[in-house]
């Protein structure tokens, strides 16, 4: 925000409408698309058991149901149209777990907490990702001026999926017969070049208007080749691409932060407190009713909420998604969600973050790993 054109403009509006900036934002937002696609193999996700996956669907949709309704009762009276209370919901499903899986690093936890949150980080990410878009799908098109169908809408947002699946599925096939690290990255990044290339066509040239989401297509694109190739050369591949991405998702946060206005945050200040407090409570309530129900440990009944607060990340890229879809049809609501989540962002990070590692701390599993034999 401070980069931004209303504060110091080094981010100014015609950079930021630059065509040259808008492709090389596209290309990093697919490139983000591996942080999550790559977390999403199937053979460690069908270890993962029974517990983890109704862990992860109680609180995700725990959290998705209390903001929701949280929101909609305050928008019902301040006169706010209500489907911006699900668009809350869908974006308060996001979880960033790098925060939680560093303390994890940097503390040596070790315990049931530590075992059932490290799974959860992939599909807590799939199940955020499938809620918020069904959620985009239906708020577009009931806001659409031009009357498009729910079945048009999803048809849409779930055609960057297929273009990645396809893609993705090529280059599968084409690193299975890689000879070496340099080939493989060769490959990688030739097939995730042509991947963003096939969006901004089908963006530019056969659709109407732009509605191709990039970071559905990395992620789609990830998903599928990691799953066809070993985990050694997915590693030696991601060791590579790591720093990448983290310029990636910098430059998607920047863009997201620079073209607001400070004083939105200020007029956000209620939303901010209610959105922290209700997605505290649904994470927190969800995990452990989810616990609860598989007959987890104690530990992890009353303390893996907490390690699952952190937010940023996915949220903001969501955030930005949220923004593109409002800011035609709905500019003031589009508004609300900026200042809203820009300020949650920041104020969530300090919070989250101690309290994670408080609920590694009261779950007793901090320094636990020492002595152990690294897996």
């Amino acid at each position: 925000m401070i980069l931004g054109p209303h504060a110091l403009g080094l981010l100014n509006e015609s950079l930021l409408d630059a065509p040259w900036y808008g492709v090389t934002e596209s290309l990093l937002e697919c490139t983000v698309g591996l942080m999550i696609g790559t977390e999403l193999i199937w053979k460690k996700m069908k270890q993962a058991g029974k517990q983890i996956v109704v862990t992860t669907i109680t609180e995700s949709l725990g959290t998705f149901v209390i903001v929701s309704l949280v929101f909609g009762v305050i928008f019902w009276f301040a006169d706010v149209p209500l489907y911006l209370a699900f668009m809350f919901g869908g974006i308060a499903l996001a979880t960033a777990p790098a925060p939680s899986l560093s303390i994890v690093n940097e503390m040596k936890t070790s315990g049931p907490v530590t075992k059932t949150l490290i799974p959860m980080a992939a599909l807590d990410d799939l199940v955020g990702a499938l809620v918020f878009f069904l959620v985009v799908a239906l708020v577009s098109a009931k806001i659409s001026t031009q009357h498009i169908s729910v079945f048009v809408v999803l048809l849409l947002v779930f055609l960057p999926v297929f273009l990645g699946i396809a893609t993705g599925f090529i280059t599968g096939k084409l690193l299975q017969h890689a000879k070496s690290d340099k080939a493989s990255l060769g490959i990688l990044i030739g097939m995730l070049l042509l991947s963003c290339a096939l969006g901004l066509y089908l963006n530019q040239v056969v659709l109407p208007s732009p509605v191709i989401n990039f970071l559905l297509i990395g992620m789609a694109f990830s998903t599928v080749f990691a799953n066809m190739i070993s985990e050694e050369q997915l590693n030696a591949i991601m060791k590579v691409m790591n720093p990448v991405i983290g310029l990636g998702l910098i430059v998607a946060i920047l863009n997201l932060g620079a073209p607001l206005d400070y004083h939105l945050i200020f007029g956000a200040g209620v939303y901010t407190a209610v959105y922290i407090i209700s997605r505290a409570i649904g994470k927190y309530s969800g995990a452990y009713i989810g616990a609860a129900l598989t007959h987890a440990p104690d530990t992890v009944k009353k303390y893996l909420g907490l390690t699952l607060l952190p937010h940023s990340g996915v949220s903001l890229i969501f955030t930005g998604i949220s923004v593109s879809i409002l800011s035609g049809p709905a500019p003031e609501c589009a508004a609300i969600i900026q200042g809203t989540i820009a300020a949650a962002a920041v104020i969530n990070e300090i919070i989250a973050v101690f309290m994670a590692k408080k609920g590694f701390e009261w779950a007793g599993e901090l320094h636990q790993a020492k002595g152990e034999t690294d897996q």
